[in-house]
Formats: C-alpha cells, structure tokens, sequence
C-alpha cells in the first residue's frame, strides 16, 4: 500500500466515519478534511476537525505507520507545527509535535472497507494486464468514460502547449512564426521531426517573409539551409537552386545545418525529407498570411481544401536531386492533413484563443470530431480490450490516458480508476 492510497480514501471520504475516536479515546469529528497539497509540507492544508468537543483548525498529515512522522524528520520541521491530526493505516508508536505535545492520532486500518483495499491492491498490483483496469474499463458506464475522455484531451492540449509557449518566447508572440517551425517540424513526422524544426529555426522567419513570393528563392532557402546543396552535381535545377542559394547565404548571412541529420532509412518516397521540404516551400509560396486564414477555417472541408498544394514541376518527377521519377503530383494526403490538424493547427489555435480569453471548445472539438481515428499500436490495444474510437478526438484522448495514467499507474488521479475503486 502507498500513501496515496490513503490520501484518496481521506479525500473522498472513503471510511466508515461513526464513532471516530483517537488512539487515547477522544472522540473525532470531521468538519472540514482540508485541501490536497500536492506541494512541499502537510498532506491536507486548512482543515476543521473537532477533538474531544474542542474544535481545532490546521493540517493533516497521513503515513502509514505513525513512526513515518520520525522518519521523515517532521519533528524538526516547523511546517508542520500547525497539524491537528494524524491520519495512520497502522498506530506503532507516540508522536510528539516540537513543543512537546501529543500529536492526536486516527487509525484507518479498520475504517476502510477491506473490499476496497482488495481492487487497490488489484489495480495496483496488475502486471498481467496492459493497463491495470485492462479486465474492468468495459465496465465504465458511458458517462464518465466520456466527460474523462474530454478531460484527458485537454489536458494533452495543454501538454502540447508547452512548446508552442517556449517557441512564443523565442519568437517574440509572433504566432506567423511559430506555425512555420511547429509545421516545418510535423512534415518531418516522427523520424525527421527535430531535424525539421531545427532547419526552421536556422531561418529568421523576417527572410521567409521576404522570398515567399518567389518560390524558386524560396525553394532554394529551404534545401539551402537543410544542406542539400552541398554536393556537386550536374542537374540543371540543382546547378540553379545551389547559386540562388549562395546569393541567398551571402544576403542574410546564413548558416546552414548538415543533410546528414535527416533520414531517408526505410522510408516511403513520398514521405523523404526532400519532398517534404519541396512541399512546405510550395505551401508558403501559395499561402501569404498562413496562420490568419487557418484560424478561420472551422470545416474540415475548407482544410483540406487549403492544404491542397501542387508541388513544383521538378520535384512532381524526382525524389531527390539525383533520382528521377514518374511523373505524379506528390500532394499531401488527406492523412498527413490530419495529422497537421492534430499535432499543429488546433494546439496552436488553443494558445492562440487562450491568450485572447476566448477559447471555443466546442469548435475545436467539432473539428477533431470530424477527423478519422489515429492508427496506431495503442489504439488497436484499446480496441482489443472492446473500446473503440469514432474520431481523433477520442484517440488523442485514449493516448494520454495511457501515457499520462495507465504507464505511471496514475489510478487514483484517473476517472476510470475512481469509477473502478467506489464502485
């Protein structure tokens, strides 16, 4: 059994609480149990307890055994001077606060439902199962599993928040910026990702700026910086691109990162970095004020629409420089939309709102809510133990309550864990 446990049933109330009496006798009642301080300190903060007909108002500390009090040193701490309970699964020893005085103590041990501490216990000590609650989550009745499903994707939003503010800073709140860097790290995917977004940070968007409406400039910016041309070859738009580039360079004094840090490892043609590279170049050439029209858009239609960019000739019949190909559009897919929704547009949107005071929940969701379902290993976990998702909305929201709760055994910070344990 861990502290926490002991924490939950405090809070929750989860005790038979007739005729509470400390170690010496006196009588308990609970007025008020106190607020859950998750900081340095006392376990519960303000609370209203009445002892032995006198009313005291302070702190509650709980432990296990009530020699944690000494093993944690609380003697010496005068933080816990003000505690005026001391709540114990098991009594084995006196504890005296520092003036001396006899800290009053309540034993759980036999106050707590043993059926309760039997699905605790499962809960926590479930190894078998790919998620603690993997044999009873069906169980959840429609409800909770659907108001903690919302929770948990705002919470993953907030998550993804924290990166969009660290870019904020770095970029002066010019939100134009950051959708380039957070857009240019997305059309890396997971493999190229962080070689992507350091490429769009080698670039003061000022520059992007100034050569978008030149895509050949702009093109030649990109896989400039990216160090795609620093070989030397015969092709005729490489031979092109690669002086533009050095004029480029010398203008802005530039300086590029190394090609060697993106992959083309097993991966599919249309996902390599130098046609990602090509695309992004085409989106920004096309679309002058990208990050004001985004915001707009509220059809999952209209985002499709937009993104729906014909990449340039050259790279319509190559992959790479050196490698030709049969001639096709190489368009995003309506999969990798989704993905830009998921993972740049509606988190960015989110701070964007936020930092206005005017966050619409209800269109975000609308917009996810019209999205397919993410594939992936966990989600086909999830749809083995019987829950399946409509929408990306419900697998974003399915992929932190495994992360964020099930992998940690967060179960009495989780909905479904609660639902589970007061059942």
């Amino acid at each position: 059994m861990k502290e926490d446990f002991l924490h939950y049933v405090w809070m929750y109330k989860l005790f038979h609480k007739e005729n509470l009496a400390t170690t010496k006798g006196e009588a308990i009642h609970i007025l008020k149990s106190g607020t859950h301080n998750t900081n340095a300190g006392p376990d519960f903060l303000n609370a209203s307890i009445e002892i032995d007909n006198q009313i005291w108002a302070g702190n509650v500390e709980i432990h296990l055994k009530s020699s944690d009090w000494y093993a944690h040193h609380h003697e010496k701490d005068a933080n816990y001077d003000a505690t005026i309970l001391h709540v114990v699964f098991e009594h084995d020893v006196e504890v005296f606060l520092r003036g001396n005085q006899s800290l009053p103590t309540l034993v759980m041990k036999d106050l707590i439902a043993p059926s309760l501490i039997q699905q605790y216990q499962k809960l926590a000590n479930s190894h078998s199962n790919w998620i603690p609650c993997g044999d009873q989550i069906q169980q959840v009745d429609t409800f909770t599993f659907s108001n903690w499903k919302e929770r948990l994707f705002f919470e993953r939003l907030e998550r993804k928040s924290l990166l969009i503010h660290q870019l904020l800073e770095d970029q002066n709140n010019d939100f134009e910026a950051v959708l380039f860097q957070l857009l240019a790290k997305n059309f890396g995917l997971k493999i190229n990702g962080d070689a992507f977004l350091q490429l769009s940070r080698s670039i003061d968007f000022s520059i992007i700026r100034k050569v978008r409406t030149e895509e050949s400039q702009l093109m030649a910016l990109l896989f400039g910086q990216a160090g795609f041309l620093e070989d030397e070859l015969q092709e005729a738009e490489f031979i092109c691109m690669k002086k533009e580039y050095a004029y480029l360079r010398h203008k802005y004094n530039l300086q590029s990162i190394s090609k060697h840090q993106f992959s083309f490892f097993r991966m599919r043609p249309n996902n390599f970095p130098t046609i990602r590279i090509a695309q992004l170049a085409s989106l920004y050439h096309l679309h002058h004020n990208l990050f004001s029209n985004l915001m707009q858009l509220s059809k999952i239609e209209d985002f499709y629409t937009f993104f729906s960019v014909s990449i340039s000739a050259f790279w319509q019949s190559h992959y790479t420089f050196d490698t030709p190909s049969k001639k096709s559009p190489k368009k995003l897919t309506k999969p990798f939309v989704d993905l830009l929704l998921i993972n740049t547009i509606i988190p960015l949107k989110f701070v964007f709102e936020k930092q206005r005071g005017i966050v619409n929940t209800s269109s975000i969701l609308e917009i996810l809510n019209q999205v397919d379902p993410e594939k992936n290993s966990i989600i086909s976990k999830f749809e083995e133990l019987g829950i399946s998702s409509q929408s990306a909305f419900e697998t974003q929201a399915l992929l932190e309550l495994k992360n964020c709760y099930c992998a940690p055994k967060r179960c009495l910070d989780c909905a479904i864990g609660n639902y589970i344990l007061k059942k």
